[in-house]
């Protein structure tokens, strides 16, 4: 599904990303673990366009879209669900979900499969954006994005600040992506959560993938996780 062969980016002068390559299969989910500033959403802001790459491919199911701009690359069937959901705050959640659908997948999932997975935005189906809690709109940004016909989901720490019991319902979510066929890299500070269902990990250091490793390898490598993530 997607190859990063030997990307090298940059911020002005400063060389963020250092050589990375990292490859997923179809229907696999994938994750980028590293501390803060390892260049993790650095890595899915190039994949996604957002920051062109100095050197190296993007290979997206054959094609090369390293330079293309993020909404051609959208229309190719990837779907970024940033750190900061980016939901629009002043459209309601079913006007958010049933924005102009544009991605490659064969079928976006349909209104009643997305409020089956999210019964609580179906509650909340005529409140503006700007009115959910920061876990509805997690769930509503990655909603949108299963709408939206996308076979690729790049997904920035979607635990970030949620409570335990809305961080199970994220990890329930991201099961049934996997199981309807998606592929995903996920952004995850959270460890014990990312092994839960990852295939495989790639530990980024500043800038350069320094592992990459099986799930059950990963989780037995107590030394890495020490080395590179603290835990």
């Amino acid at each position: 599904m997607l190859t990063l062969d030997r990307i090298n980016a940059f911020y002005g002068d400063i060389h963020i990303l250092k050589g990375v390559s990292l490859h997923i299969e179809r229907g696999e989910i994938a994750t980028l673990l590293g501390r803060n500033g390892a260049g993790k959403t650095t890595t899915v802001k190039t994949i996604m366009g957002i920051l062109a790459p100095q050197s190296g491919t993007i290979t997206l199911k054959g094609e090369n879209i390293a330079g293309l701009r993020p909404y051609q690359i959208a229309k190719r069937g990837v779907g970024f669900v940033p750190e900061e959901r980016r939901i629009f705050a002043s459209l309601t959640v079913l006007e958010n979900i049933t924005y102009p659908l544009w991605g490659t997948g064969e079928e976006g999932w349909t209104l009643e499969r997305i409020f089956s997975f999210f019964p609580s935005l179906k509650a909340r189906i005529d409140n503006k954006g700007a009115q959910l809690s920061g876990g509805e709109q997690q769930m509503l940004a990655i909603a949108r994005v299963l709408r939206a016909k996308m076979e690729l989901i790049l997904l920035d720490e979607p635990t970030e600040g949620l409570a335990p019991l809305l961080i199970r319902n994220i990890g329930e979510i991201i099961r049934g992506i996997k199981e309807s066929g998606l592929t995903i890299l996920l952004i995850e500070q959270n460890t014990r959560f990312a092994t839960q269902f990852a295939d495989r990990h790639y530990i980024l250091h500043a800038g350069e993938v320094v592992y990459s490793e099986t799930n059950e390898t990963f989780r037995n490598d107590h030394d890495v996780q020490k080395r590179y993530l603290g835990i």
